[in-house]
């Protein structure tokens, strides 16, 4: 028999494939089990740490730390725009915790005086890892867009500055080889299975996956509007994945449920597809950045596969949600290249193994 979990309390697998627990109102984790007397004497600290903070009034939250003017006060007052707020919840939630890194190293840092030397520098610090040091040049020009129109500013001192090349080329795309092995490993009925599937046969992000569920389909069509950029895609089902859903029970709103039958959260369905992933003797995504297999990388799969079969980027794009071609672009032109040089060779296969010796032309 399964016990509810306290209120306000969230499970999650970690990347080691352990059931944690935490306190979803102040992202505590919580030691031991649930309802032992660890687990309990955590529980009831966050709880009235959490009620002791609700008491105080709302527009001083954040407010006390940061001086009028500074890098601080900026960050607080862009979570009030209307730009933050119509983010999705997940993009909102990867913005904070970029924003409040920055908080924290130059959060008393003077808006007006920033120049271009200084945004160089904050990079140069970041030169070992890329991906960080754009992600902060993302954010310093959000944040100097927000200051030009509260009229902190009348320039942007990010401007020409370039982002950092990366020599990764981004999440890993699934290979056949990969598929095959996850299969071998997870059968038909599994959650690990049907959640590949879902990933690999729609061609879209985790957090449409684990929100989709038998009210979005309709005549064998699957309907959503993506979370990330509200983007709303129709997809035909393949008949393959239309057996696999039909299998399913009909009595839940989504699809995919974690062990303790609940929705998934983002993060927490990445962590238990790692395990998946390990499971199969494949190397999966890690927390620590190392590129692995992860759940966008079946994205591209999905994206690969409609390429190979001889779609066009309009018609993958009409699929997968892509708000531009570039991407898409990329794997069409590895097909093409591909194929190309098959005939190429097939060419010159057809004259045969020999080779002919061309004597070149006197012109005197």
């Amino acid at each position: 028999m399964k016990h509810k979990l306290p209120k306000h309390v969230k499970a999650f697998i970690d990347r080691t494939g352990r059931p944690r627990h935490y306190f979803r109102l102040s992202n505590t984790t919580l030691p031991g089990l649930p309802y032992s007397t660890e687990f309990m004497d955590a529980y009831e600290a966050a709880l009235k740490a959490w009620e002791a903070g609700r008491a105080a009034p709302t527009s001083m939250i954040g407010a006390d730390r940061s001086q009028p003017g500074t890098i601080g006060a900026l960050i607080h007052s862009y979570y009030g725009s209307a730009d933050f707020r119509n983010l999705a919840k997940a993009s909102q939630k990867t913005y904070r915790n970029a924003l409040e890194r920055i908080r924290t190293e130059y959060g008393v840092g003077s808006v007006a005086r920033i120049e271009r030397k200084h945004v160089l520098r904050m990079m140069d610090k970041k030169a070992e890892h890329p991906g960080s040091a754009n992600e902060l040049l993302k954010m310093i020009k959000l944040l100097m867009g927000r200051a030009i129109d509260m009229g902190i500013r009348k320039d942007d001192p990010t401007i020409r500055i370039r982002r950092l090349k990366i020599k990764s080329g981004g999440f890993i795309t699934w290979e056949e080889d990969d598929i095959v092995a996850f299969y071998a490993a997870h059968a038909v009925g599994t959650r690990a299975r049907l959640a590949l599937d879902l990933l690999l046969f729609t061609g879209q992000r985790r957090s449409d996956v684990i929100a989709m569920g038998r009210q979005h389909v309709k005549n064998d069509v699957l309907s959503i509007r993506q979370q990330k950029t509200r983007t709303a895609v129709s997809i035909p089902l393949h008949s393959y994945l239309k057996g696999i859903l039909d299998a399913r029970p009909h009595d839940n709103l989504t699809f995919l449920l974690t062990q303790y039958e609940k929705p998934f959260q983002p993060e927490s369905f990445t962590n238990w597809f790692r395990v998946c992933v390990r499971e199969a003797g494949l190397r999966e995504d890690l927390a620590s950045g190392a590129m692995g297999l992860s759940p966008h990388g079946l994205r591209k799969a999905c994206s690969r596969r409609l390429a190979q079969a001889g779609c066009t980027p309009h018609q993958i794009k009409a699929i997968t949600g892509h708000k531009k071609l570039d991407e898409i672009v990329r794997y069409t032109e590895a097909v093409d290249q591909m194929r190309l040089a098959h005939e190429a060779m097939n060419a010159i296969a057809g004259h045969g193994a020999g080779t002919k010796t061309v004597k070149p032309t006197r012109l005197v």
